[in-house]
């Protein structure tokens, strides 16, 4: 019988393992510099692995992104989708949205692979189709995390996945913390808890992936 550890391991040096668990190529390293230049803050690699992971684990083949940034997600996403999957991936920074084409194109990934869409999320997803998705993965907006879970669980198909990052920033940890963006996390995690179409898992990757399934409705 295997014994047990006298003491559980160091926080830190557990999440660097996490995190170091599969290593970036050229092409996510220099993504990831582009990011750090402009300031942005992309997933890390144990989050890109987890979208990888939910996409391989769907075969997806249509994924919406909400925040593209300069691509390192997309890029995670995109090596994770069937062969000839489409990512749509929504941001409102132009800048940003050319930099991730650029990354995409280095990746191998050309036009038939890509839809980008400049835009707010929460303008542009009501006009996409119902039911027509295999993934939608969350990284933006803070304070509308809710709205953004209603409009993914109405895009994804039965057996599809939400996941959406963030939710475990410092505010959600502290009892007394009452700010809109704190509020806005507990109230999405309750919301994915408690809605009898979803099957969820919180994950403590990156700043916290709160990922989900949704149920095929029984005949």
């Amino acid at each position: 019988m295997t014994g047990r550890p006298d003491s559980a391991p160091d926080p830190w040096a557990l999440r660097e393992h996490v995190e170091g668990y599969l290593t970036e190529d050229d092409v996510l390293i220099a993504t990831r510099a582009s990011a750090a230049r402009r300031g942005s803050a992309p997933v890390g690699p144990g989050v890109g692995a987890g979208l990888r992971f939910l996409a391989a684990s769907t075969a997806a083949r249509a994924v919406v992104e909400i925040g593209t940034g300069v691509g390192v997600s997309g890029l995670w996403l995109l090596r994770g989708m069937a062969p000839d999957g489409v990512l749509t991936s929504i941001d409102i920074d132009p800048e940003c949205q050319r930099a991730a084409r650029q990354a995409f194109t280095a990746a191998g990934y050309g036009p038939s692979r890509l839809r980008l869409i400049n835009g707010l999320g929460l303008e542009v997803l009501p006009r996409l189709t119902d039911g027509a998705y295999d993934l939608v993965f969350v990284d933006a907006g803070t304070a509308d995390q809710p709205r953004y879970l209603d409009e993914a669980v109405r895009l994804l198909r039965g057996g599809g996945i939400v996941a959406l990052h963030g939710v475990l920033t410092a505010g959600v940890l502290e009892p007394d913390a009452t700010d809109a963006a704190t509020v806005a996390l507990r109230e999405v995690a309750r919301q994915v808890r408690d809605d009898d179409r979803l099957v969820p898992v919180l994950l403590p990757l990156g700043a916290g992936l709160l990922a989900a399934v949704k149920a095929t409705p029984h005949a």
